[in-house]
């Protein structure tokens, strides 16, 4: 790989971490789940870079954008690593299906989404909201776990994947240059 190939992929890198990094300040709860729920569309850069410069800088846009999060909201050391684990399940899986393959994204888009569900759910159920209900002394949270994994995690991740998917995917026949 050239120099200038490596400073292209870190230039395409470190912009789709800013703007992902951006993207996570516009966010909205759905209606009908827990408020703590938000969508936003940062991953979509991810995405992104996934098809510009592969799987290594799609994780790293993951890795920035949280780490940057984290550092203006301490208080919720949960959130960014949540966040970071559902786009990387989402990005990687996306990548082993499609293979950087463009003909392959609809299928590529349903398994992340399914993958990303069932990755949040068990880490949800194991490790995120146990641990959250410690830091936040809630011990509701580890009482009503299956309640909260079914009733709002589960369709939670659905819908934020299938929103980020079609966003992704018309950036995606947008951007044929770029990508």
């Amino acid at each position: 790989m050239t120099q200038f190939n490596k400073t292209r992929r870190l230039i395409i890198v470190s912009l789709l971490s800013a703007i992902a990094f951006l993207l996570m300040f516009l966010k909205f709860p759905l209606p009908f789940l827990p408020p703590y729920l938000t969508v936003d569309l940062s991953d979509v850069p991810a995405i992104i870079a996934l098809f510009t410069v592969g799987p290594v800088g799609a994780i790293g846009v993951e890795i920035i954008k949280n780490i940057l999060n984290f550092l203006i909201n301490m208080a919720d050391p949960i959130g960014p690593l949540a966040n970071f684990l559902a786009g990387s399940s989402f990005v990687l899986t996306l990548f082993i299906i499609t293979k950087g393959r463009k003909h392959k994204l609809l299928i590529g888009f349903i398994c992340a989404v399914v993958v990303m569900t069932i990755v949040m759910s068990l880490m949800n159920y194991f490790v995120l909201l146990p641990l959250y209900g410690m830091i936040m002394n809630f011990s509701d949270i580890a009482a009503n776990l299956k309640v909260i994994i079914t009733t709002g995690i589960i369709p939670f991740n659905i819908i934020k994947g299938l929103i980020v998917s079609v966003i992704a995917a018309i950036l995606i026949k947008m951007l044929p240059r770029l990508i």
